[in-house]
């Protein structure tokens, strides 16, 4: 059994609070990636120059290399200062064994997604979380189990977004195919792409939720 939980994390206690000032719209997200070197950040809702501008005034942020441009994201590698930015996240969230699974920051907050081996791994981190003056919002915890095979609950477009992942390798390591160009061939955006794998990972999960494990708070 492992345990999953979804956090809510101010930014103005962890990481990109003065880029949020500068950009209020913008919207970040990590890149999946099996690299422990710097971390690559999505940026959309926001244009080029506005983007610059926000991770130059940033104290957490050192160097903010701009890597892919498209019509509608661009693609940032970050380095932050020394126990500054995501650095304090991860640090935090992922020191006993955790498993980023996934990280979104809109509207001055952070959603992070984090799998531990068990329930208390998970209230180790939130603990340290606490201790450090964040306050971290546990907004759900999944308990997930080697249950027997179900029925799926996938919608066609999320089967079918799924099956289009494992055929071009998006799941491979290192992948065969980026999330832009399987929507491309999907004929969908990027946008569309990603809320696809969201709501099919959450109904994945649930599926092998524990009931009484779920929304509950760690112990």
């Amino acid at each position: 059994m492992s345990t999953i939980a979804d956090l809510r994390l101010p930014a103005a206690e962890t990481a990109l609070a003065t880029a949020f000032e500068r950009a209020p719209a913008a919207t970040f997200e990590l890149e999946s990636s099996v690299s422990k070197t710097r971390p690559s950040l999505w940026v959309a809702d926001v244009d080029r120059e506005t983007a610059d501008d926000a991770f130059a005034a940033d104290p957490s942020v050192e160097v903010a290399e701009l890597l892919v441009e498209t019509d509608s994201r661009l693609l940032y590698d970050v380095t932050f200062a020394d126990e500054m930015g995501t650095e304090i996240l991860w640090n935090e969230l992922l020191t006993d064994g955790g498993s980023l699974l996934e990280a979104r920051a809109s509207d001055g907050w952070w959603q992070v997604t984090v799998r531990y081996r068990d329930r208390d791994l998970l209230t180790e981190a939130y603990e340290r979380l606490v201790g450090r003056g964040i306050n971290a919002d546990l907004r759900r915890v999944t308990d997930v189990t080697d249950a027997d095979s179900h029925e799926t609950r996938l919608t066609p477009e999320q089967q079918e977004a799924l099956e289009a992942a494992l055929e071009y390798g998006y799941f491979e390591i290192p992948r065969g195919v980026s999330m832009e160009e399987l929507a491309e061939e999907l004929g969908i955006s990027h946008q569309a792409l990603s809320e696809r794998f969201r709501r099919a990972y959450e109904t994945l999960v649930d599926a092998e939720l524990q009931p009484a494990g779920e929304g509950s708070q760690p112990e």
